[in-house]
């Protein structure tokens, strides 16, 4: 077993798979995520998601949690819905329940996905299901272009405000949320590469650091750990 020799830590929880990889190339990935979400489980969310569920509406997700709220408040129940979702994770999981028919169009960003859904259907309204911390980009774009936005919150995200004593050659963040808790406590050596998905977590990032940032090209979390572990294993 290699020694050691490089420290990552990611924000977000990590499948055994990545850790053991990580392992066998002599780098240490610890797990410490900085943020917690839960379905809101109420009532009124329950019947706006059922009486959404036996129309033909047109949904988007933008979250694999936005997703996995629904799908339990379902039941088992499969709507005929026209659903537009961000690309790998949320996409596979919208394609596991709701089927890949089902799917109208997909983008790798909330504003892609908006100028993707006037383009392709460009519906009088849509369902949008996020969380509480929802970005503002989807609703404004569509909402210029005349298509009104029923947003339903199905999930909350939690800060944790973590300190971090340790010193990392890497620091992996996977939302802004996730790095608004981090640096609301903790602050980075000038020699630590992030590590990010997407330019809104890069824009969070930016805010409070001047450090090496590297954008992952592309936006799953499994794939961005792997980039980082080639990073450090060349």
């Amino acid at each position: 077993m290699p020694e050691h020799k490089i420290h990552i830590l990611s924000t977000r929880p990590v499948e055994q798979l990545p850790l053991e990889e990580a392992r066998r190339k002599g780098i240490k990935l610890d797990v410490l995520p900085f943020i917690e979400t839960e379905a809101v489980q109420n009532i009124e969310i329950q019947q706006e998601i059922e009486w959404v569920s036996v129309q033909q509406a047109t949904v988007a997700f933008t979250s694999m949690n936005a997703v996995i709220a629904v799908i339990e408040m379902l039941d088992g129940y499969v709507p005929d819905w026209s659903i537009f979702c961000l690309g790998f994770k949320t996409k596979q999981l919208v394609a596991e329940y709701f089927g890949e028919q089902s799917i109208s169009g997909t983008a790798d960003n909330a504003s892609e996905l908006a100028n993707e859904i006037i383009e392709n259907e460009g519906p009088e309204e849509l369902v949008f299901f996020c969380g509480n911390l929802r970005r503002d980009e989807l609703p404004a774009i569509l909402n210029k272009h005349h298509i009104s936005v029923n947003e339903i919150v199905v999930y909350e995200t939690h800060a944790i405000h973590h300190k971090v004593d340790k010193v990392y050659d890497a620091v992996l963040f996977f939302s802004p949320s996730a790095a608004e808790s981090f640096f609301s406590n903790n602050k980075l050596p000038a020699h630590t590469v992030v590590f990010v998905i997407g330019n809104t977590t890069n824009k969070a990032v930016l805010k409070h650091c001047h450090n090496k940032i590297i954008v992952s090209k592309l936006p799953g979390k499994e794939e961005m750990i792997e980039e980082a572990i080639a990073f450090f294993s060349e």
